[in-house]
């Protein structure tokens, strides 16, 4: 799941106005933004495997560091009580901790059995939506839509920058998430680790919308 994780990040602004939507969307993807350091520092594994699936050529082969639901437990933790120490904003502390889960259990939707309850080894689940192209983009794209609805829902553009921030954002969103959709697949691992660090720059665009749609933190 992409474009998914960004409507839990819009959707967390709806429930505390406290933080950025730029910190909603690092705990929403927090993951998958550690994930691609570690796949390029050969922590965590990924191979190119055209066929596993209808959706992805991705074979996540050993990533129980930033994917099992132990690991992202302890990270949605960390994230939260960093948040408090800073902010000392307990509802806020659990909502982003709660985003961070979230990133698990909307994996799980879509994944074939590949998400590690523990470690690497053992027991991995996955409900295999990618294996319907249809259903995914149906199911990925109403969170997606119902996430920026409930963001709407709560925030007014402060100015114009803020208006068309947003929506360059969700275009863009869009557009890279058809692009991975039809798209052919990765050349190497390393430049799946090097594209998914660049995640880090909607992010940044995420805190500039929030400056311009009203300042928080």
């Amino acid at each position: 799941m992409f474009i998914g994780h960004f409507g839990a990040g819009f959707a967390g602004k709806k429930f505390s106005k406290a933080a950025s939507l730029g910190t909603y969307f690092m705990a929403a993807q927090w993951i998958d933004l550690v994930w691609p350091i570690l796949v390029l520092f050969g922590i965590e594994k990924v191979e190119i495997d055209p066929g596993i699936s209808s959706v992805t050529p991705l074979n996540f082969t050993y990533y129980p560091f930033t994917h099992s639901l132990v690991g992202v437990l302890v990270w949605a933790i960390l994230f939260g009580t960093i948040y408090y120490f800073i902010k000392k904003n307990y509802k806020t502390s659990i909502i982003l901790g709660l985003l961070v889960v979230s990133h698990w259990f909307l994996d799980l939707l879509v994944h074939i059995p590949d998400l590690p309850i523990f470690s690497g080894e053992g027991l991995k689940v996955g409900l295999g939506l990618w294996n319907s192209f249809a259903a995914t983009l149906i199911v990925e794209g109403l969170v997606f839509a119902f996430g920026l609805y409930l963001y709407l829902k709560s925030k007014k553009k402060k100015n114009k920058t803020g208006y068309y921030s947003l929506l360059g954002l969700v275009i863009f969103l869009v557009a890279i998430y058809i692009s991975n959709l039809i798209g052919p697949p990765p050349e190497s691992t390393e430049a799946i680790g090097i594209v998914g660090n660049a995640q880090w720059l909607i992010i940044l665009w995420a805190y500039w919308i929030n400056i311009n749609r009203g300042a928080n933190d």
